[in-house]
């Protein structure tokens, strides 16, 4: 009798962190879990630690200075705010995804960063959202790649849990949850990524660890043991590896700092009377816990030197939340990180930066910013609670504990498992945890 394939469920709780598992370990589905299969304590995240570039690390097993992918937003510059990137065009690097629909397997997503039109996923609901009051849940997700049969079948019958409270949590993840579950039932997938936010939600608003917060890990163990009870449902259960992961963690910060305020004050930035820019010689797009320096003009080496001079000044008063500047080679050799910004500049521990030039340097917080709220993420990857991983089914081995890895050998550990190819990855397979 020929060996049932073996299938994936892959969910990242965006800001899961270890500490938490303490917490879940009383729950039914992640006591069973953790019993039953193995644990990574930490990983470490890539830099920056933010959703949308750890993502497409973790998907690809590579550092953003290979997939592009080294923020939330695009680089649009003398903005407050970008678009997201949604769509896996922004990635350059070949995913789990394309691995396993090269080798002829089934794939589902819900809610996976960067995965906006693409063509390796079978069953897609991106992460993305409607861009006018006008536009309905249904144009938003056709615009990113969900089939007509999608949304008639999955998208639909799950859509009371999202009109009218688009990333509201824990609305949010029940659309998230609901539709990784019919997706299961109805198309059996050999692979199924997901990724729900509500943790990371809640920490952005509350602080790193509150009661609201263990609320939400309620939530998600209960929305766990439906996933699992759906692969029970299709027989499945035998064959199927469930690995639970997430990307980052958070910092509690007390100030939203904006250091184009000061750029503007040296002439750096110029405006017109309403404030509109009008030319710059550099622009800071925040990231959160850090920000990345843009010049006009990176060939003028004397304005490069200026701005670069200015930066360590305003780092050395220790007035504007910053306690580094890294220019582009010294992260690139540091972290993997690389782009067309000039510099990085990485938080004191306790100051999160956005991207104005008017009002003061300190602004009021914003908790509908990811940036601006009581904590937040993007800063240099070993601060802070750490990101996790269980692994358990019939890939993985039972009751293995492995202190640290980098989040980059994700994607190759599971590809190891699944019997595909990520020969460029960067990361390498945690054999400890595989049988």
């Amino acid at each position: 009798m020929a060996m049932k394939k073996e299938k994936f469920v892959i969910i990242s709780n965006d800001a899961m962190v270890y500490d938490d598992l303490e917490y879940l370990s009383h729950k039914f589905a992640f006591k069973r879990l953790m019993g039953e299969g193995s644990v990574v304590k930490t990983l470490r995240s890539i830099y920056p630690t933010v959703t949308y570039a750890v993502h497409t690390s973790m998907i690809t097993g590579c550092y953003p200075d290979k997939t592009g992918v080294y923020n939330n937003e695009n680089d649009e510059l003398c903005v407050k705010s970008s678009d997201w990137q949604w769509f896996r065009p922004s990635n350059k690097c070949k995913t789990l995804l394309d691995a396993a629909k090269e080798k002829g397997l089934t794939t589902a997503n819900v809610f996976w960063p960067v995965t906006g039109s693409d063509k390796s996923i079978d069953y897609n609901v991106a992460e993305y959202w409607t861009q006018t009051k006008e536009e309905t849940i249904f144009d938003a997700f056709k615009r990113a790649g969900s089939s007509e049969r999608v949304i008639d079948e999955i998208i639909r019958p799950c859509s009371h849990y999202l009109i009218g409270k688009e990333r509201r949590h824990p609305y949010a993840d029940d659309f998230v949850f609901a539709c990784g579950e019919a997706m299961i039932k109805k198309y059996r997938p050999d692979v199924i990524v997901m990724h729900p936010a509500g943790i990371d939600g809640l920490r952005h608003s509350t602080g790193v660890f509150s009661d609201r917060v263990n609320d939400m890990l309620d939530h998600t163990a209960l929305w766990t043991q439906r996933i699992i009870e759906a692969v029970e449902e299709i027989g499945e259960a035998e064959n199927t590896n469930f690995i639970i992961t997430s990307d980052h963690g958070q910092i509690d910060v007390s100030r939203w700092a904006m250091p184009n305020v000061e750029l503007r004050r040296r002439g750096f930035i110029r405006t017109d009377a309403n404030d509109v820019i009008t030319d710059y010689d550099a622009f800071i797009k925040g990231v959160g816990c850090c920000a990345l320096v843009y010049l006009k003009d990176e060939s003028d080496k004397k304005t490069y030197k200026a701005v670069y001079d200015a930066l360590k000044e305003m780092r050395d008063s220790g007035l504007y939340g910053f306690t580094e500047v890294f220019t582009r080679e010294e992260i690139a050799a540091k972290e993997h990180l690389s782009g067309p910004f000039s510099f990085v500049l990485e938080t004191d521990g306790y100051t999160s930066f956005g991207s104005e030039w008017t009002g003061s340097i300190i602004h009021q917080r914003d908790i509908t910013d990811y940036r601006g709220g009581a904590a937040s993420h993007g800063y240099l990857p070993d601060k802070g609670a750490q990101p996790t991983l269980i692994a358990c089914g019939p890939s993985f081995k039972k009751g293995v504990t492995v202190d640290r890895r980098p989040i980059v050998d994700l994607a190759p550990t599971i590809a190891k498992a699944m019997g595909v190819d990520l020969a460029d990855a960067d990361g390498k397979p945690i054999d400890e945890i595989l049988l």
